[in-house]
């Protein structure tokens, strides 16, 4: 691969506002904001309204 061409790939968390729930993965995408996770360390947090966790389809409430 060639140096300093590809984007940051870091750990960012994932707030459904619809449910609440958060989730950690890796992300090229950025935040001013940030939270405390479980493990002790302090991550961006990106705030999404709907996510698996809330949406119709997949919790199985779609009409």
């Amino acid at each position: 691969m060639k140096a300093d061409i590809h984007p940051d790939y870091h750990p960012v968390l994932f707030r459904d506002l619809a449910s609440g729930k958060v989730v950690l993965t890796r992300s090229t995408a950025t935040s001013s904001k940030t939270e405390m996770w479980e493990d002790g360390n302090e991550y961006p947090i990106i705030e999404v309204e709907i996510s698996s966790e809330s949406h119709p389809f997949y919790t199985g409430k779609q009409r």
